[in-house]
C-alpha cells in the first residue's frame, strides 16, 4: 500500500514538474510575431521593464532550453578563471566552503568553551545572560552592513556573518547541557576527588554531548 502511494506520488510530482515547464516554454516562446514588431520600436530600457528584448521582441526571461543550455555550460568548465569578477562555480564554491567553514570553526572554538563557563558557574551565567539577550535576537541581514563599515573587507565580513550565525545556538546548548548534567555524577565525583578540568572532560562532556551536538547541527 505505501509503495503504490510513494510511486502515485512520485508520478504525479513528475507531470506537475511537466506541466510547469510546458506552461514555461510556451509563456517565453509566446513573444514573437505582433510582440516583435511592437518591440523594435521601443527604448531597449523599456523593453527590459517591460520583459522583452527590444531588438527581437523575444522574452528576458530565459526559456526552460536556455537554462538548461547555460547550466550544461557551466557545469562543464567548472573552474575557469577569467578575471577577479569571472569564476568558474567550482571555484565560487570552494570559496564560499572555505568561508563557511572557517566561520563555524571559530564559532566552535569560541561557543563550546564560554558555553562550558556558562553552564558550570552561575555566576557567569549571570553575568553574561544581558549580553546574550540583547545580541542574540539580532538579525544576521543587519550585522552584514556594520561589518562591511567596519572590516571593509568582503571576505572577512562574511565570515563573521556566519561566525554570528552560528555562534549562538551553540553556547545556547552548550552551557544548558553543561548546566543540565545530573548532580549525581558530580557529587560522586567529588568525593572521588576528581580535579576541574578531568571532571569536566571525564563526566560533563559525555553527559552533555547529544545537546552540545544538536547546538553544532542547528
Amino acid at each position: 500500500m505505501s509503495s503504490t502511494l510513494t510511486l502515485r506520488a512520485a508520478l504525479v510530482s513528475v507531470l506537475l514538474l511537466v506541466a510547469l515547464l510546458l506552461v514555461w516554454q510556451g509563456s517565453t516562446a509566446g513573444f514573437g510575431g505582433a510582440g516583435a514588431g511592437a518591440a523594435s520600436g521601443m527604448d531597449p530600457e523599456y523593453a527590459k521593464l517591460m520583459g522583452l528584448t527590444a531588438t527581437t521582441g523575444k522574452s528576458a526571461v530565459p526559456s526552460p532550453v536556455d537554462v538548461g543550455k547555460g547550466l550544461w555550460s557551466v557545469l562543464t568548465d567548472p573552474f575557469y578563471d577569467r578575471g577577479p569578477n569571472d569564476k568558474g562555480v567550482g571555484i565560487q564554491l570552494a570559496y564560499s566552503l572555505g568561508r563557511v567553514l572557517l566561520g563555524y570553526g571559530i564559532a566552535v572554538l569560541v561557543a563550546i568553551p564560554l558555553g562550558f563557563v556558562i553552564g558550570m558557574s552561575p555566576l557567569m551565567s549571570k553575568a553574561l545572560d544581558p549580553f546574550i539577550q540583547v545580541l542574540k535576537p539580532i538579525s544576521p541581514l543587519a550585522w552584514m552592513p556594520l561589518a562591511l563599515y567596519t572590516i571593509k573587507d568582503s571576505d572577512t565580513s562574511a565570515v563573521f556573518v556566519i561566525f554570528i550565525c552560528s555562534v549562538w545556538p551553540m553556547l545556547l546548548n552548550t552551557a544548558f547541557g553543561v548546566a543540565s548534567v545530573r548532580k549525581e555524577w558530580l557529587n560522586v565525583a567529588r568525593t572521588l576527588e576528581v580535579g576541574p578540568f578531568k571532571r569536566a572532560f571525564t563526566v560533563i562532556l559525555p553527559a552533555a554531548a547529544p545537546t552540545i551536538l544538536t547546538g553544532m547541527r542547528i
